[in-house]
């Protein structure tokens, strides 16, 4: 599937990629409504329903990440309501083995997440990711997501890389259509972001849900 003898640099997404997104799931369709039903009296169902509405809103903008602008907009204290499920906080199966392979191959090796500076430092504290990388680049220090080009463009100016020679690995369909845009040649998503949800069909890119092959052609 990936031919790393032209690749030099991988750029990795974090939650959905890397860690098992049923912690960010779990926390924005469970916790956040139920919280936010209790503060303004409301039927669960009611504030979930809101909630997700609103939060769609957002999708593919900055904010739609940002912990400051939800704690602001919902007054619940988002980065500290986190930390009461960190318990779920892991990675997906075969990541770490990936990752060490990658350290082994001599490669460059980044995560560009668009996690908030909050809940990227809640994850390094729980599983010590960024001391398995290279570096780890959080959009909101730009100011732009993954979404936009003026991502990438920033992005290139603080860690130069060749786009020809760069693999992306990220489960946002959006994420990867931007990185295409731009011109990074190598594209890889993730069928099962969420373990304890169904695996979906991708299309548009190629698409693992088991980091063993890559690992056995490094």
């Amino acid at each position: 599937m990936l031919d790393w003898q032209a690749i030099d640099t991988v750029l990795l997404d974090m939650d959905g990629t890397l860690l098992d997104l049923h912690f960010d799931s779990h926390f924005w369709l469970d916790l956040v409504p139920q919280r936010y039903a209790q503060k303004r009296g409301l039927e669960l169902e009611n504030a979930r329903q809101w909630l997700h509405e609103r939060i769609r809103q957002e999708q593919g903008s900055l904010s739609w990440y940002c912990l400051d602008y939800w704690t602001e907009q919902l007054d619940l204290p988002i980065a500290q309501l986190k930390r009461e499920i960190m318990d779920r906080i892991g990675f997906r199966p075969g990541a770490e083995a990936f990752l060490q392979a990658l350290r082994r191959s001599g490669r460059r090796t980044v995560i560009a997440t668009n996690a908030h500076r909050d809940s990227l430092a809640l994850k390094i504290e729980v599983t010590g990711i960024d001391q398995q990388v290279d570096l780890v680049i959080c959009s909101h220090d730009f100011g732009y997501p993954k979404e936009e080009q003026a991502f990438w463009q920033t992005l290139q100016e603080v860690e130069p890389f060749n786009p020809a020679r760069t693999l992306l690995v990220d489960d946002s369909l959006a994420v990867l259509a931007s990185a295409r845009r731009y011109g990074i040649a190598h594209l890889l998503s993730i069928t099962q972001p969420d373990m304890q949800q169904p695996a979906r069909q991708v299309t548009e890119f190629d698409a693992t849900n088991d980091f063993s092959e890559a690992i056995a052609a490094l």
